[in-house]
């Protein structure tokens, strides 16, 4: 049974990675593992913890019940809160967000003024 369900978790998380055009390691960075543990995930090797569950849904837009299995996939996604428009990103934009995700207050203030600076 759990090798039954790490697998169809792990299916539906990388048909809706590729689907998004993320990488594993893009992917893994917001759920928060390292790239072999989320692969580990994906190939249906193990069962992720409850938040690392409820991130990865999150992350790639998708019900619990989509991940688990239990609703059709055509039902039940919803859209990711931090980035609405993944889909759109492009590999450049996902990187800077990944950069300024690793920075402290003061310094992603900085950024944002830079930003700001270089869109007028």
């Amino acid at each position: 049974m759990n090798e039954e369900l790490a697998i169809t978790i792990g299916t539906a998380a990388r048909e809706a990675r590729e689907k998004l055009g993320m990488t594993r390691a893009e992917v893994a960075e917001r759920v928060g593992l390292v790239e072999p543990a989320y692969g580990r995930l994906e190939r249906g090797k193990v069962l992720p913890s409850v938040p690392v569950f409820h991130r990865l849904s999150l992350t790639l837009g998708l019900s619990p019940e989509v991940l688990l299995g239990t609703t059709p996939r055509g039902t039940g996604k919803k859209k990711p809160p931090r980035a609405p428009s993944l889909e759109a990103e492009t590999p450049e934009l996902r990187r800077l967000l990944a950069l300024a995700r690793r920075l402290d207050a003061e310094k992603l203030d900085a950024l944002l003024h830079v930003a700001t600076a270089l869109t007028r």
